[in-house]
């Protein structure tokens, strides 16, 4: 490819909204352009990485014998009710409606309708199966950003394992989350697995894939010295041990005006927030719900979704708490309370002498013991980890991680199978559902945490592996004959030798040509100039490391290809 032929709308100055290192480089060197929020056009040289990543992931999962389909991204709705997820997947789902009033769906993952196809399935003599695909999501994101991390619209590598039993899953789960790893590796992104929830995929176990970025959104927990990790979602640790605490033996009021949050307690009566009971009030599918909390840690709602199998939460409106418990938020607690379900943390279990609130503006309680004045409904772990708490693993202190997720693997069992009629005849001629699994990787979000992980300060440093071209031909000076005589030999060479290389043959300055090879990130650069020439030499250019070296003309095709 001769540079005057291909479109790269490279830029001199970052845009002001831009945060991330991906979104900036790619805006700059020419690979994308937001048509709108959550929307972008993916320009030349972002479609060849793409195909490069794409034929990463296809290799892998050829390797571990999956086939490859292509289905629909337009649903009917008929199919999402009958798994319970048209009501589940809320506002983030597109629906619309066509010309014959047939309600109808942007996909937003493919379960429901690789499933009905495995319900052509008739013998177990016909499993496993692994199916995959590269196709459109649509997802209304309420907060797109970061360019290419955070789409509505998107590619997904999303494949399905269908056995028929649980172990035959774990083997295909295995398998999957080998192939992960291989891809991760080859395309040149950290990746750590973490347990994570399944949150409205269902299933028994799912896996994450992290790379570490401050420009993700989620966070990670790990443990260094026994390489524990999990989504903070689901993380678990092992919190600080609070402070003995002492006071009255039976539970007393006390005035508290102007307290309406913990720190405020904390700080106008001394009260270490380790010695309060936090409360929070929850509508959990339209049941006002008291969760309990020590007051310094923070609630996981991925941890209260997943054990209540909630369909729908949400914090309960002040009109709705006050209707209920008779004060403002600040002032709230659960001792006395009936009527209202009560789920608390279990670091809260066997606590006495705390502090909560008394249901009555501008008061609280203390000497509170949990076991005499307050009734549990439900214990369960429902705080969020922090940086620092234990590894209930091995005891050590935890990390928290920055990371945006690139890859996620669930075992969905047979939730979907069951819904959707799609059964098998096993040995003795009994009809069993399929057991599943969902495999998923976002393309556009791998391209960009490419980026994320390989960059400097002059622009991009792609991997060989995915690079747009893996070397570009500089002539500096297009005035001299035989400057644009070698460089038009060097690169038919190439191009006859295999070799993926782009010819920048621009009547630009040197630097120019420099500068924007070096934003575009190609990971080798050979440069064709007068006083190398008289040597009979070129420079190759090496884009991580900015190594240097003269090689003589002869040479050039061994030097690039070793």
């Amino acid at each position: 490819m001769r540079w005057t032929r291909l479109h790269v709308p490279t830029l001199r100055h970052d845009s002001a909204d831009v945060t991330s290192p991906s979104h900036r480089l790619l805006l700059r060197g020419g690979f994308i352009r937001q048509l709108m929020a959550g929307h972008y056009s993916l320009l030349p040289l972002a479609v060849r990485v793409r195909s490069k990543i794409v034929e990463v992931i296809r290799q892998e999962m050829n390797r571990i014998g999956a086939q490859e389909f292509l289905l629909p991204g337009m649903h009917p709705a008929e199919i999402w009710r009958r798994s319970g997820r048209w009501e589940i997947m809320g506002q983030e789902m597109f629906r619309l409606t066509d010309r014959r009033g047939a309600d109808l769906a942007l996909g937003m993952t493919h379960e429901e309708i690789f499933t009905l196809l495995a319900a052509e399935i008739s013998t177990y003599k016909a499993l496993p199966q692994a199916w995959y695909q590269f196709q459109t999501k649509f997802r209304d994101e309420p907060r797109p950003k970061a360019g290419l991390l955070r789409t509505r619209e998107f590619t997904m590598k999303d494949s399905y394992s269908f056995d028929l039993t649980d172990a035959g899953l774990d083997e295909s789960f295995e398998r999957h989350r080998g192939a992960y790893q291989r891809i991760f590796t080859r395309l040149g992104i950290s990746a750590i697995p973490v347990d994570a929830s399944s949150g409205s995929m269902g299933g028994s176990n799912s896996t994450e894939f992290m790379s570490p970025t401050e420009s993700g959104e989620d966070f990670v927990v790990h443990c260094a010295a026994c390489g524990y990790a999990a989504n903070i979602e689901k993380a678990v640790s092992v919190p600080a041990a609070a402070a003995e605490a002492t006071g009255p033996g039976e539970v007393e009021h006390f005035a508290t005006p102007d307290v309406h949050s913990i720190d405020d307690l904390a700080s106008a009566f001394g009260i270490p927030a380790d010695q309060q009971i936090k409360t929070l009030v929850y509508v959990l599918d339209d049941q006002l719900t008291i969760i309990l909390l020590r007051g310094d840690h923070q609630l996981s709602e991925q941890k209260l979704l997943d054990l209540t199998g909630t369909l729908a939460a949400r914090p309960a409106h002040a009109d709705e708490v006050a209707a209920a418990l008779g004060a403002a938020p600040g002032s709230l607690g659960a001792v006395g309370v009936t009527g209202v379900p009560v789920l608390a943390d279990e670091v809260l279990r066997g606590r006495a002498h705390l502090v909560t609130g008394a249901n009555r503006d501008g008061y609280h309680l203390r000497g509170v013991d949990i076991a005499r004045d307050i009734v549990v409904d439900r214990w369960a772990d429902l705080r969020e980890a922090a940086d620092g708490e234990g590894c209930v693993r091995c005891g050590q202190p935890l990390g928290l991680l920055k990371a945006v997720e690139v890859g996620h693997i669930f075992k969905l069992g047979r939730r979907y199978t069951e819904l959707l009629d799609a059964t098998v005849l096993d040995a003795e001629g009994q009809r069993v559902p399929i057991v599943m699994g969902s495999y998923g990787i976002g393309v556009e979000r791998a391209l960009a945490a490419i980026v994320e992980a390989h960059h400097d300060e002059k622009g991009i440093v792609w991997p060989r592996v995915v690079a747009p071209f893996e070397i570009c031909i500089v002539m500096t000076a297009m005035n001299d004959p035989e400057v644009v005589k070698t460089g038009e030999r060097l690169y038919e060479e190439l191009l006859e030798a295999g070799v993926d290389v782009i010819l920048d043959d621009r009547d630009e300055r040197a630097g120019v040509k420099f500068s924007d090879a070096e934003l575009v990130g190609f990971p080798l650069r050979i440069t064709v100039g007068k006083r190398r020439l008289a040597d009979g030499e070129v420079e190759i250019t090496e884009r991580a490391s900015g190594d240097t070296r003269a090689v003589k003309l002869a040479d050039v095709l061994a030097a690039v290809t070793a």
